[in-house]
């Protein structure tokens, strides 16, 4: 039985399968268990099943702390029991799954780490000189990574004179992991070297670059070659595979690598387990990653301490608390902590996953046994209790700790923390008193965090209040709260006093950071403080702090929706000169800094700068086309390379990005002209041009060019921001592939950049989708996105709801919906987004039900929402109600909108009421307004759906003619109902004008029209449609 429960386990978890054989291991595993094991898991079991059920929460915490020795009047008590209260009591959060991982992803990078020493561990190399070898293994490490683009790499490796030993080799590659392709491209070379024989070790190593970059079709490829080199795998080998598969969630695989280890022969370490138990547990597959646990311990094997607590918070995940007891005491019986501290980690992984009682029995037990309470327990229960939404309890905790005075200002902290997420301050300040009352000295992070939400509400004077409170206290302040305040004196516009206290730093000791001056710059673009911006930018040149692309982009944003080009160009000199090369500096043998300075009136510069900056020069509309031109003369690069090097045009990264932005078609030559362009004398490429190639290239689904270009922005030392990432997952979203989407944002976060809004829109439509999506996964996301102070746009919120509503999770919209006045929606706007979302789900009794239930502002919800509920009761085929709905809101003096009248332009066509169509479109007209696309849309559909398909023809050549222009959704629509109806030739038609006006046509487009043709015996006009495919794949993807 326990074998068929994990395979029904395997099958609902991963989604597909794995072999008899692995499950028929698996249980062999569980079988396998010693009897002394099982014996410690049952009578834990039997300590549970005894233990007395619990009575009111408040009761359990009085008993567990106990109540004997209170000191009585204390303030804080007071407070908290005289049920005094500021503002809303309503007030909820979303909370987030990422802090309660904090502790985990920790241990899981430490782990990684180690497994990353294991497998790039150099290798003993023979008898060569270790200097000699150091110095062949930087020289052409220095030419793989292309730090020479005089020549290309394999030419430079062919003029080297140096035996390429396995050794070497294998060094090398270690120095480019994290540059997988060029790794890569390396190893291809030096496997056509005549007389060179690779060794397992070497395998491994590019195995290991090959699973950092997801490439797993290469890695299906690397061990096939392995077998046909007749090279042993040995532990690593597996190991690596399993740590590779593992951290790209890809479980099957890992799971398979797992067996084939044992059926080769190789007996798994502890190493391999800790890969295989990793991953399991990242995965959240506690049960599996359980049962190898228990296979490794009855081999007597030990594993890192962050792999039990991993897998601890793995099963407290699952609810398993029996197993995280288990683990525990394995723990203590292996003395890898102390007992105190083990207790302390269990007890973190019932808060951390919201088992409060579990972790208030554990609290219960260890009293009994005379353990002493350590203040770090109570520190992990309140903030277990504050992420469970229970902060009422957690206070509780703190006020009789408090009174028997067992308690530090990080307590108060947590509850203070909980407050401001809870955007209640008033709360947050209360607690903030009483802990000074009751003789706790605040900490700066304390104080810092109370000013800047009492700068972000506007209450100055308060802010200043604490910051005066701190100086009094002789406190010695940090750079984090010398910038708070400098932020919040510039957002009340205090401009001398912000400037005062920034140059004050210096005099404290304390250097601006670049964060410091970000902040102070970006709150300055807020206060339109031009003048102070400038300055600010020049200071940090002066003091030789990188500027950076971000800040950059911040200011010359700011400028050009002030209208301030003057600056803004002297701005973008400023940024140019940050980019300057230095080896081109050092070309003019001259060995005094360059010193740059910018003013509002004066741009003082050395004269060197002019000579090398190219980029001052300004093109014309004549040079984009001319250069347009010759990359569309040809599909063949020699040729279009040949006219590039006799044009006269001086390159720069604006004219670049221009002809990023418009030459969509043909992506091919553009993409080889960028890689062109980069090794071109005096140019550089900018992080905007390589995240416009990178999204030409995803456009074009060449996601490995993609990736490629996203390698060399880090080979090459460009500033990779959260834009970059954002565009990726986008690409990968709107292809279907959420997968790699979902993947692509968890690599983000692991690096260390944080997602911005656009990032989660993206990634959450893309789950929302009708290819790939993955409600569970947006769920997820949405959450996390509100938690981290992202604001959705409406255009992503109706796609959310529009997508719960579609799937029937009708409670999770109405949890969406109800959050959204906390983030600025108003309640009329929020209840009509969740009736829109309900009305196209075809729900429309609900949406009804939740028109009706609304009680403030009902006039502006009924505005809001009378066109989707007419639009859906059309649907249903309710036309009385529809038109009775439309004359009530005539009555009411709401005009309908066009999408009204879209609506009843649809369902007329659907009863072939033409009469009635005509009717309502020229009454459209006669309301003031114009047709859309979605109208003409409709109209062509209607038409084609009625057999006028003239008609059809004729409302197309009206809007090719006085607009709107047809695009891809109605081009994509009416070359599908000409298939239908047996037209595909003019099918056929539309994929040319499409191309001819730079409409890609979707793989859809191409097989409706081929499809079509063969069905009406047209062969020869279907191989031209494969024809036109290909080229436009030709013209757009750099194949190989």
């Amino acid at each position: 039985m326990r074998a068929i429960n994990l395979l029904r386990l395997l099958h609902a978890n991963l989604n597909f399968q794995v072999s008899q054989m692995q499950i028929s291991y698996l249980s062999n595993i569980s079988n396998s268990s010693k009897l002394h094991r099982l014996q410690n898991v049952q009578e834990i079991a039997n300590e549970q099943r005894d233990t007395a059920s619990f009575g009111a929460f408040f009761n359990d915490i009085t008993e567990i702390f106990g109540t004997n020795d209170l000191t009585p009047g204390d303030a804080f008590s007071e407070i908290l029991k005289s049920g005094k209260t500021h503002g809303s009591e309503e007030d909820s959060k979303v909370h987030s799954a990422c802090s309660q991982n904090v502790c985990r992803n920790v241990k899981e990078n430490t782990l990684q780490e180690k497994e990353n020493t294991m497998v790039l561990t150099d290798a003993q190399l023979g008898n060569l000189d270790e200097d000699d070898v150091s110095r062949v293994v930087g020289e052409i490490t220095r030419i793989v990574r292309g730090e020479n683009d005089l020549a290309s790499m394999e030419e430079q490796l062919d003029n080297l004179n140096y035996v390429m030993k396995p050794e070497i080799v294998e060094k090398v590659l270690k120095r480019c992991f994290k540059v997988p392709y060029l790794a890569m491209k390396f190893f291809k070379w030096v496997k056509l070297k005549g007389g060179f024989s690779c060794t397992t070790e070497i395998y491994n190593t590019i195995l290991y670059v090959a699973g950092e970059a997801k490439e797993f079709r290469l890695v299906e490829n690397l061990l096939q070659e392995m077998d046909n080199y007749s090279l042993n795998k040995d532990i690593r080998t597996w190991t690596v595979l399993i740590s590779q598969y593992g951290k790209a969630k890809r479980i099957s695989e890992a799971l398979l690598a797992f067996k084939n280890m044992i059926k080769s022969g190789c007996e798994p370490d502890a190493i391999a387990y800790k890969a295989i138990i990793s991953s399991l547990c990242t995965a959240g597959n506690g049960e599996l990653a359980l049962e190898f646990y228990r296979d490794m311990v009855d081999k007597d094997m030990v594993l890192d301490i962050g792999v039990y607590k991993m897998l601890m918070n793995c099963l407290a995940r699952l609810g398993d608390i029996t197993a995280v007891r288990m683990v525990g005491n394995d723990m203590i019986s292996l003395s890898l902590l102390s007992e105190s501290k083990v207790h302390g980690c269990v007890l973190k992984s019932f808060c951390n996953f919201g088992q409060i009682k579990e972790a208030l029995e554990l609290i219960r037990e260890l009293k009994n046994k005379n353990f002493s309470l350590e203040p770090e327990y109570v520190k992990t229960l309140v903030r277990g209790l504050c992420m469970a939404d229970r902060i009422t309890d957690a206070l509780e905790i703190v006020d009789i700790m408090t009174r028997k005075g067992n308690i530090d200002h990080k307590v108060h902290g947590i509850i203070i923390n909980e407050y401001l997420q809870r955007n209640q301050v008033q709360k947050a300040l209360d607690v903030f008193e009483s802990m000074k009352e009751t003789g706790h000295a605040p900490p700066i992070s304390t104080y810092t965090k109370l000013m800047q939400r009492l700068f972000r509400l506007n209450h100055y004077e308060e802010a200043c209040k604490l910051y005066d409170e701190m100086l009094g206290r002789g406190m010695k302040l940090d750079i984090v709260a010398l910038t708070a305040m400098v932020a919040g004196h510039v957002s009340h516009n205090r401009i001398s006093e912000a400037w005062k206290l920034f140059k004050s730093m210096e005099y404290q000791g304390l250097k601006p950071t670049w964060k410091s001056y970000s902040i102070f710059i970006k709150e300055l673009c807020k206060a339109s403080r031009t003048d102070d911006i400038v300055k600010l930018l020049n200071e940090m040149m002066a003091s030789k702090i990188v500027i950076g692309d971000e800040i950059f982009h911040w200011v010359m944003t700011y400028l050009d929706k002030k209208g301030e080009l003057g600056v803004k160009e002297k701005v973008q000199q400023m940024y140019r000169a940050s980019k300057l090369d230095p080896q081109t500096c050092e070309e003019s043998g001259e060995q005094e800094p360059v010193k740059t300075e910018f003013s509002m009136d004066v741009i003082i510069h050395q004269p060197r700068l002019e000579k090398v900056d190219c980029s001052l020069v300004i093109h014309t509309e004549q040079d984009v086309q001319g250069l347009f031109k010759i990359l569309s003369s040809s599909m063949d690069w020699s040729l279009v390379k040949e006219k590039l090097e006799k044009s006269t045009i001086k390159f720069t990264p604006e004219l670049v990005l221009k002809i990023l932005h418009n030459c969509n078609m043909h992506g091919s030559n553009v993409l080889k002209f960028f890689s062109w362009v980069g090794k071109q004398v005096g140019y550089r490429h900018t992080t905007e041009t390589y995240n416009m190639a990178i999204k030409l290239a995803g456009s074009g689904k060449d996601f490995k060019h993609m990736r490629n270009l996203f390698f060399d922005m880090r080979r090459n030392s460009y500033i990779i921001k959260s834009d970059t990432w954002t565009i990726m997952i986008m690409l990968y979203g709107r292809t279907g592939l959420t997968q790699m989407a979902m993947d692509c944002f968890e690599e983000m976060k692991a690096d260390g950049y944080i997602p911005s809004g656009g990032t989660y829109k993206y990634l959450i439509v893309a789950l929302c989708g009708r290819k790939g999506g993955k409600v569970g996964e947006a769920i997820k996301i949405y959450r996390e996105m509100i938690s981290a102070g992202c604001v959705p746009d409406r255009e992503l919120v109706a796609t959310y709801l529009g997508c719960l509503c579609e799937v029937g999770k009708i409670l999770d919209a109405q949890e969406c919906t109800d959050s959204l006045p906390k983030i600025g929606y108003t309640i009329p706007l929020s209840h009509a987004l969740l009736i829109r979302a309900l009305c196209r789900s075809g729900r429309v009794e609900e949406a009804l039900k939740v028109a009706d239930k609304v009680e403030k502002e009902k006039s502006t919800v009924d505005q809001l929402t009378c066109g989707s509920i007419v639009h859906g009761l059309l649907q249903m085929g309710r036309l009385e109600e529809a038109i009775a709905k439309v004359d009530s809101m005539k009555v009411s003096g709401i005009t309908p909108t066009f999408h009204v009248y879209t609506s009843m332009i649809v369902h007329f066509f659907k009863e072939k009421q033409i009469g009635k169509v005509i009717e309502t479109f020229e009454e459209m007209r006669r309301s003031g307004y114009e047709p859309t696309l979605v109208t003409y849309s409709a109209l062509i559909r209607g038409y084609m759906n009625v057999g006028k398909v003239n008609d059809a023809w004729n409302i197309f050549f009206r809007m090719k003619c006085k607009g709107p222009f047809p695009d891809f959704k109605t081009y994509s629509m009416f070359l599908t109902c000409l298939c239908k109806v047996g037209r595909s030739e003019e099918g056929l038609q539309l994929i040319s004008e499409m191309i001819d006006s730079g409409i890609v046509p979707s793989t859809i487009n191409f097989r409706t029209v081929f499809y079509g043709l063969n069905r009406e015996g047209k062969q020869d006009l279907a191989r031209l449609v494969l024809q036109k495919k290909s080229d436009l794949i030709r013209k757009r993807k750099i194949l190989a």
